[in-house]
């Protein structure tokens, strides 16, 4: 489905409200003139691998996926990271990885699952009035779901965390409350990726920033 063929349809079919960008963040609103970065984030299974390089390319921006630089710069897999150095390690090339991030503009950043876990990165992207977080929501049998059919299809990492359901409940019950930290949230359970990028971008186009600049342009 073509992005013009999802807007047709969320407009004849008021999908639209289903899947509305919802502004979460209660503790910091108003906060951001205007973006010049969207960091996304989310359970594995959300989304941010895929619907991020659709959103950049909507944008005119550049995609990047923090785990893929931190693979590119270490040579190794996440798997094989975890294993040679620990997870206390990884979280800290992580780290470094985001605050160069950060530093780019006019880019769409996917964060590791667990990226938002760590007080030093959810300060950074909190106190950045450049950065809009995005949280890609959806309830843990939907994402679970997503990321076995993942394997199947595509043939990608096995993930033996899918084979402990009741870790990973308590990882993703862990974790959701700092997802909905985010200034925006969009459920994006049952929606194309083409119809959830219609829906970010509506959203962005009537964010309170472009009707400021607007409203500049008309004084």
């Amino acid at each position: 489905m073509s992005a013009r063929e999802a807007t047709s349809r969320l407009k004849s079919s008021k999908d639209l409200l289903e899947v509305a960008v919802q502004t979460t963040s209660q503790s910091r609103p108003g906060r951001i003139l205007l973006p010049k970065r969207i960091v996304l984030t989310g359970f594995m299974g959300a989304g941010k691998s895929t619907l991020g390089p659709r959103l950049a390319q909507q944008l005119g921006w550049a995609f990047i996926d923090l785990d893929d630089e931190i693979v590119r710069a270490e040579q190794k897999s996440i798997a094989q990271i975890f294993d040679s150095i620990g997870e206390a390690r990884f979280r800290e090339l992580e780290r470094n990885a985001l605050a160069n991030a950060l530093r780019l503009e006019k880019i769409v950043l996917a964060l590791g699952g667990g990226a938002i876990e760590t007080v030093d990165n959810r300060q950074r992207i909190q106190e950045d009035t450049e950065t809009l977080l995005l949280y890609l929501a959806a309830p843990l049998e939907v994402l679970i779901e997503r990321c076995e059919q993942q394997q199947l299809q595509r043939k990608a990492v096995r993930r033996p965390i899918l084979e402990k359901r009741a870790e990973l409940t308590e990882r993703f019950q862990r974790r959701r409350p700092l997802y909905e930290l985010a200034d925006w949230t969009l459920d994006t359970t049952g929606q194309s990726l083409d119809e959830l990028v219609v829906a970010i971008m509506a959203r962005w186009n009537n964010a309170s920033w472009n009707t400021a600049q607007e409203n500049q342009k008309r004084a």
